[in-house]
């Protein structure tokens, strides 16, 4: 094996044509290297003392060096491994506990040994992994929206004074509980074992999702107003709760499985009753976006589910115990269910302000409604489903 450099300097790339000529020759095989540039010797003794090959200089002015791979050389990938395969979709190809010392190398990568190990909580399959991941961040990465351009600002309306509050109210409602849907898979991302990386970047896109909600919703609120509405203490408390919940799985369920879910559902009846075209689109938009979240939830947790069926005994548990900490507390404040009362009425004469209330609580039936039925579809008794769906927090979320 010869490489001729010619007069390229061995330090200006003259060093890549010599490690390509290493790779290409076989096990013994002495590579013979030329060249014109004179500190071509100097840089080449430098390198292959630093890399362990043995150096053969030239016997006379302008002749042939020669290198013999050494130990060095020929040992230090002898004990890398494979992360894995690139394709989530071959058998085994995410291992069911990737060792630290993978780190952030890319699934596929090979591994020098030696490489330093990290210490990312989520580090087990069966605690993160969904085989739908892959798909559901295609789907949501082709889904994403400009809030500059998805929605028209200039469009024309003038509401009603009380009408408008109604609206900055709501708005300032989802905005809280919005900004708890982008902290808690934001804080798990940064838990988890790069190796899951397709759930990795699920989690991210779905915090990227929650910032542009929390945007749209605040620049709906202020668009003729110059400050938000009320943020009540027993709403904060039952996000709280959401935000401090240590485990993955119990954090994907209470979020994706109940708490957006119920979300959900209020959305789409603010896309119906929303009484201007800004405040139904950016419903809408969230909307879309809230049941992909939903759909991973519910995909992971069927997947934890039937590889530890336990589990559910435990997500019971983090109802019950998530009831017990906030049955003090006075969960959705009477300004958000009047608001919504009166966007549902569209005006204050009593016979609409009746069809208003009854269009809540109707909203109120289909959450529950909707609760039970995902519960049931994770292999919930429908006892179970009933008395975990009632337990859930009065703050919908």
């Amino acid at each position: 094996m010869r490489v001729d450099l010619g007069n390229l300097a061995f330090e200006r790339g003259g060093v890549l044509l010599v490690k390509r000529a290493l790779r290409l020759a076989a096990a013994s095989e002495p590579v013979t290297v030329a060249g014109t540039h004179p500190d071509l010797t100097i840089h080449l003794r430098a390198w292959c003392r630093n890399e362990g090959h043995e150096l053969l200089p030239p016997a006379n002015a302008g002749g042939e060096s020669q290198i013999l791979c050494g130990p060095a050389g020929q040992q230090r990938w002898s004990g890398a491994e494979r992360a894995g395969a690139a394709d989530p979709h071959r058998s085994g190809a995410v291992v069911e506990h990737p060792p630290r010392h993978w780190g952030l190398a890319g699934r596929s990568a090979l591994v020098e040994g030696g490489a330093p190990e990290f210490r990312f909580q989520l580090d087990r399959k069966v605690e993160v992994w969904s085989g739908d991941a892959a798909r559901m961040y295609a789907q949501a990465a082709a889904a994403q929206w400009d809030p500059a351009t998805a929605v028209l600002w200039s469009a024309p309306f003038d509401l009603p004074l009380e009408v408008e509050d109604a609206v900055v109210q709501v708005m300032t409602y989802l905005i809280e509980n919005e900004t708890a849907a982008l902290v808690v898979p934001s804080r798990f991302v940064a838990q988890m074992h790069p190796h899951f990386r397709e759930v990795m970047q699920v989690l991210a896109i779905q915090a990227a999702d929650e910032a542009r909600h929390i945007e749209v919703f605040t620049r709906r609120a202020l668009l003729k107003r110059p400050a938000l509405g009320l943020s009540t203490a027993g709403g904060q408390a039952s996000l709280q709760t959401l935000v401090d919940e240590p485990d993955f799985a119990v954090a994907a369920f209470l979020l994706s499985v109940l708490g957006e879910g119920t979300f959900l559902n209020l959305l789409w009846f603010l896309d119906r009753f929303a009484p201007d075209p800004v405040t139904r689109a950016v419903c809408r938009l969230a909307a879309q976006d809230e049941a992909r979240h939903v759909g991973f939830g519910m995909s992971h947790l069927k997947e934890h589910l039937a590889a530890m069926p336990e589990m559910r005994e435990t997500l019971m548990n983090a109802v019950r115990r998530r009831h017990e900490s906030l049955r003090h507390t006075a969960g959705l404040n009477t300004e958000v269910f009047d608001a919504l009362v009166l966007l549902a009425a569209g005006s204050w004469d009593h016979s609409e302000i009746r069809r208003g209330y009854e269009a809540v609580s109707a909203l109120v039936e289909e959450m529950h409604a909707g609760r039970r039925k995902r519960l049931q579809m994770l292999g919930f008794s429908e006892a179970d489903s009933e008395e975990m769906s009632a337990l859930h927090t009065r703050n919908f979320m």
